[in-house]
């Protein structure tokens, strides 16, 4: 089978992490960037700093984060530092908030159809390399959360973010806010988010390895306050160079479980029309639908 390589291991536990990121064989070089969820206030189902530890240890690298554009505990620097140290992430990591302070930059976006570039905090140009953690669950909006979303939403700031939810309608987050009545049609939110993750991919020029964990799995993502409790028991670890394929590849794993939850959690995907955003990345070029799976 051709396609994109993506390893796979049942194994859950920090260790495989670093087995897998050791087995992409992408060894990741200069100033890392390491992107993680780090968790809203009174979320139950974010992977901890501790599960991260050993590979941000192994890889070297800073923990970067970036400033929310919904109410809660993460849409204001001083807000967000404040979270960020309760759960835990500064007693083990260096931690960048990106966006902690303006002005932002942007860069661009090749053949975007909604956005003409992706609106990032000034410390993301600060480095040459990332490594995009990611946990795999449900999304309100996306229908799923994984590397494409981490790569878009996850690495936008706060203006960022409102551009990719307005598919480039609004901007200026800080002076007119997001007006969540009043967004695109949902294919045109998806496309967004794929091209905003286009922008990325293309800035480091190959220079990324994605890690998703199926594990927690809520149809809720780690940015809600009140999410519902995993409805899906733990797949497993999966990592690859291709953020595409292995999106593709957790979708996959979902669909050919037996598990009870399976149904509840495609029916929050596909309401939302999640997988388009996987199509939407492919036909952006930042990946492939082909895949093989390897299981280690």
């Amino acid at each position: 089978m051709g396609g994109a390589k993506v390893y796979f291991t049942k194994e859950m536990s920090p260790e495989a992490v670093v087995k897998l990121y050791d087995k992409v064989g992408k060894k990741l070089e200069g100033n890392i960037a390491i992107k993680v969820h780090s968790g809203e206030a009174g979320n139950q189902n974010f992977l901890h700093p501790e599960f991260w530890q050993p590979v941000v240890s192994h890889v070297g690298g800073t923990i970067v984060e970036c400033n929310t554009a919904y109410e809660g505990e993460r849409n204001s620097t001083a807000k967000h530092i404040k979270l960020i140290k309760k759960h835990g992430w500064n007693d083990i990591f260096e931690v960048d908030l990106m966006d902690k302070e303006g002005p932002d930059i942007e860069i661009p976006i090749k053949n975007g159809k909604h956005l003409k570039s992706d609106i990032m905090g000034k410390n993301f140009l600060n480095y040459d390399s990332m490594l995009v953690l990611s946990h795999f669950k449900g999304h309100p909006m996306g229908g799923y959360g994984g590397a494409l979303k981490q790569l878009s939403i996850g690495c936008a700031s706060t203006a960022g973010k409102v551009n990719i939810h307005s598919a480039g309608k609004y901007v200026k987050a800080e002076e007119q806010g997001i007006v969540w009545n009043d967004l695109p049609e949902q294919d045109a939110f998806l496309e967004s988010m794929a091209e905003a993750a286009s922008a990325v991919c293309d800035h480091f020029a190959g220079n990324i390895v994605y890690i998703n964990v199926m594990a927690n799995m809520s149809v809720d993502c780690d940015c809600c306050a009140v999410a519902e409790d995993p409805c899906l028991k733990d797949i497993g670890i999966l990592a690859s160079l291709d953020p595409v394929a292995i999106d593709r590849a957790c979708i996959d794993l979902v669909k050919a479980s037996k598990d009870i939850g399976r149904d509840h959690f495609m029916e929050r995907v596909t309401s939302r029309n999640g997988e388009h955003t996987i199509d939407a990345a492919e036909a952006l070029g930042i990946g492939s639908k082909e895949y093989e799976l390897i299981e280690l």
